[in-house]
Formats: structure tokens, C-alpha cells, sequence
């Protein structure tokens, strides 16, 4: 089956669908993946650490609660991705360096870009929670898949 956001929303009409209020910044339009989530704001400690973990294909889902005051991934935390083998990053917040992410082998979705870049060590992140945004609730473990066509999630794998 294929793994286009547009045949596994008809042919699974209960899937979750993600508001459209996401831009592609990433050099991969189209990834899918388990989800790995995490809850963070304006502090991209987390994303580092994260990113330095071997991917093995999943989809780092970051909950940046929507900040627009400064990005929480930049060209540098790409590169981790592409090297540790992350399929892929939605941000609920803003990314930089977006021309480098542009050209690597790496899915990226986000809000906007910024210039600023994040803080360090100011707030507490949280891994491995639910989280909700964009009309979605993001499991750990459930699959995201994204294109350009918007973000699909299901509790399950649903391409096979």
C-alpha cells in the first residue's frame, strides 16, 4: 500500500489528520515513522539529546507549544537526524538554517522559521508523553506519516 497521506486517510478514514498549519522545510517531503515525542519550550536541550539517539526510522514529534520567539531546530540537530537515522521532525514551533535543512536527507515539518535560537537549561522537558496539537493527540509508539500533502497518525501501522 502506499504510504501517500491522501490514499491512508481514504482508505482509513478513522486516522487522525493534522490542521494544515504546517510548512515542509526538510530535504524528504514524504516520511513515516514511529512517534517519539517530546514537550518542550523555547529549550532545545532535549532535541539535542534526543536527535543523538539512533532513530532506527522513528519521527521526533516536538511540542514546542507553539512558540514563535525562537527556533528549537536548526541546521546542526538536522545533521544528528540524517546521521542517527530519524525518518523525520514535526515542531510545533519554529526551525533555522532552513536552507541547510532544505538540503538534508531528512523530513522536516514545522510552523514557521526563526533566527533566534533556543535557550539552554531553562525549562523541563518531558519525553515519552502524549501530547496534542494541530487537532491531534501524538502517542509514543503510534506512526506518523507526513507529505506534502498534511500529517496522518494512527495508533497503528497502517502502510502494510
Amino acid at each position: 500500500m502506499s504510504t501517500a497521506t491522501t490514499d491512508l486517510s481514504d482508505a482509513h478514514p478513522d486516522a487522525q489528520v493534522a490542521d494544515p498549519i504546517f510548512a515542509d522545510f526538510g530535504g524528504v517531503l514524504a516520511f513515516h515513522g514511529p512517534i517519539v515525542t517530546l514537550k518542550v519550550f523555547e529549550d532545545n536541550a532535549a532535541v539535542r539529546s534526543a536527535l543523538e539517539e539512533k532513530g532506527e526510522g522513528r519521527v521526533l514529534v516536538v511540542d514546542g507549544g507553539g512558540s514563535t520567539r525562537c527556533a528549537l531546530v536548526g541546521g546542526n540537530l538536522g545533521v544528528l537526524g540524517v546521521k542517527n537515522g530519524w525518518a523525520g521532525i514535526v515542531v510545533n514551533g519554529c526551525i533555522r538554517d532552513s536552507e541547510e535543512i532544505g538540503g538534508q536527507e531528512i523530513g522536516v515539518k514545522a510552523l514557521a522559521t526563526h533566527p533566534r535560537k533556543s535557550e539552554k537549561g531553562l525549562h523541563t522537558a518531558h519525553r515519552d508523553k502524549v501530547v496534542s496539537f494541530a487537532g491531534v493527540t501524538f502517542k509514543p509508539g503510534a506512526w506518523l506519516y507526513a507529505d506534502a500533502d498534511g500529517i496522518l497518525v494512527s495508533d497503528t501501522a497502517i502502510h502494510k
